[in-house]
C-alpha cells in the first residue's frame, strides 16, 4: 500500500525533528514482545527480557495497548512540544488526553482484535482520567527498568541524528533529507511516499507540517501517527544503529586511575553495561560494601546515575563518565 503526504510551502516550514522519550517506550516494548528481536538489539533484549517479566510488565497496560503488530492506541505518541521533550513532560500530555481521543483509539485498536476487550482496557474506556494514571505508572517502571540505564547511549544516537540531517537540510534541502530517511519513503514533486502496509500518511488525515522522530528500535521499519489537526508524525530507524550496542572503549583507564583512584575507574569501566553492586563485586573482586561506596562517591561526582530494578540497584555510566574513558574524542 502506497500512501502521499503532500506538501506546501508551510508545510515544509513547519517540519521539524524531535527526540520522543515516548517513541523508544512503545517501539522496545513492541520489539520486546516479538519473538525475534533480530542481531542488533540481541545485548540489551537480553539484559531487559527478566526484568520485565519479573516485573509482571509483559502483562500489564502496554501489552493491551502496544500489540506486537498493527495499530498501537496514538495517546501514548503525544505530539511533542520541544525538539528534546522529557519523559514527565510526555507522560503529563498522556494523562491530559482528552476522553474522546482514548475511546477513539480504543474503538481501532478493537477493530484489529480477535478476541474480546481485556477488562484494562474496558476501564480505560469507563474512566480514562483514573485509567491513564494507572497507565502513566506503568510506564515510569518499564522505564527505569528497560531504558533509562541505557538512555544515555540512546539519545547521544538520536541528538547525532536530528544533528547530522539539520546540517543535510542546511547544506541539501528538505527534499534530499525526506527522500533519504527511509527505503520506504519516497519524496517526489511536492509529496511524501510511504509505502508501508500498516502505515499511511495523508494530509486528509492529518494537521499541517510533519514531525519527524528518529528513533532506535523502530528498526527496520517506520511507523506514523495521524491525529488532526496535530501534525502527523513519523518515526524512522536513526542512523548508527548497528554500533549502538558495542562495547564502548575505555582507552584512558590508567589515566582516570590516576585521579579517581584504580578501584572506581575499574567500576566505570566496567558500567559499559549497566550493572547491580553485587554484580560488580563479582565482576571486580571487591566487596559488595566497598563497591557501594565507590559508586556513591561516581554518582554524586555525575559518573553514574543509579535506577531501581525490583529490590537491586542497577547502576549506568554517564555520557560524562564516557567522555573520561575516550579523551581523544572517538565515538562512542
Amino acid at each position: 500500500m502506497e500512501s502521499g503526504l503532500s506538501f506546501s510551502a508551510a508545510d515544509l516550514a513547519q517540519t521539524r525533528f524531535a527526540v520522543s522519550p515516548m517513541w523508544e517506550v512503545v517501539t522496545s516494548f513492541r520489539l520486546l514482545r516479538g519473538d525475534n528481536a533480530g542481531t542488533l538489539h540481541r545485548r540489551w533484549t537480553a539484559q531487559v527480557r527478566p526484568r520485565i517479566a519479573g516485573a509482571g510488565l509483559d502483562r500489564g497496560w502496554l501489552a493491551d495497548l502496544v500489540p506486537d503488530r498493527g495499530y498501537l492506541a496514538d495517546f501514548l505518541n503525544p505530539t511533542p512540544a520541544t525538539p528534546f521533550p522529557t519523559l514527565a513532560a510526555e507522560l503529563d500530555a498522556i494523562r491530559a488526553t482528552p476522553a474522546d481521543r482514548v475511546r477513539t483509539d480504543l474503538a481501532m485498536l478493537g477493530a484489529e482484535r480477535t478476541t474480546p476487550r481485556p477488562a484494562r482496557l474496558r476501564l480505560l474506556a469507563e474512566a480514562p482520567e483514573a485509567a491513564l494514571e494507572k497507565v502513566a505508572a506503568e510506564i515510569e517502571c518499564y522505564w527505569e527498568l528497560a531504558l533509562a540505564p541505557y538512555w544515555a547511549r540512546i539519545r547521544g544516537l538520536l541528538e547525532a541524528d536530528v544533528f547530522h540531517r539539520a546540517r543535510q537540510v542546511a547544506e541539501h534541502g528538505s527534499a534530499r533529507v525526506l527522500s533519504e530517511l527511509h527505503e520506504t519513503v519516497r519524496w517526489d514533486d511536492g509529496t511524501l511516499h510511504l509505502v508501508r502496509r500498516h502505515c499511511a500518511l495523508t494530509r486528509d488525515e492529518a494537521g499541517s507540517g510533519l514531525l519527524l522522530v528518529p528513533s532506535v528500535f523502530a528498526w527496520p521499519r517506520v511507523m506514523t501517527r495521524s491525529v488532526p489537526p496535530e501534525p502527523p508524525q513519523l518515526a524512522y530507524p536513526a542512523r548508527g544503529i548497528g554500533s549502538l550496542w558495542e562495547p564502548r572503549p575505555t582507552t584512558a583507564t590508567d589515566a582516570v586511575a590516576a585521579v579517581l583512584g584504580r578501584s572506581r575507574a575499574l567500576l566505570l569501566a566496567e558500567l559499559d553495561t549497566p550493572a547491580s553492586t553485587t554484580r560488580l563485586a563479582e565482576r571486580c573482586g571487591l566487596s559488595a560494601p566497598g563497591v557501594s561506596q565507590h559508586l556513591i562517591a561516581l554518582r554524586n561526582a555525575g559518573l553514574v546515575t543509579a535506577h531501581r530494578s525490583g529490590r537491586s540497584v542497577l547502576y549506568a555510566r554517564t555520557s560524562v563518565a564516557d567522555a573520561l574513558l575516550t579523551p581523544t574524542g572517538d565515538p562512542a
